[in-house]
């Protein structure tokens, strides 16, 4: 009986580890685009690292509480890390 708790203990573990090395998925600009849009930025404003495909860089000028918090619930629930990148862009043109 021990024999069969313990290859069932050895068993779920294996399975809890593996989950958490599944690889990320690459999304494509259209997904991060849809997901950008429906946090309230722009086009071009959400992008995953293709190096380190498990960030997800929010490249925004002084982006709100709300669209940070709906940028980092979407990457969690798709394995990603959020980084938020504050941009400051010059003001009027050269």
């Amino acid at each position: 009986m021990s024999r069969r708790v313990s290859a069932a203990m050895l068993t779920g573990a294996s399975l809890a580890l593996s989950a958490c090395a599944t690889p990320a998925v690459m999304h494509t600009e259209e997904q991060l685009n849809t997901v950008a849009t429906g946090c309230g930025l722009a086009l071009g404003e959400l992008i995953q690292d293709e190096e380190q495909k498990k960030l997800l860089l929010m490249v925004r000028q002084d982006p709100s509480v709300a669209q940070r918090a709906c940028v980092a619930r979407w990457a969690r629930r798709n394995g990603l890390k959020a980084v938020f990148v504050n941009m400051r862009f010059p003001e009027g043109g050269a």
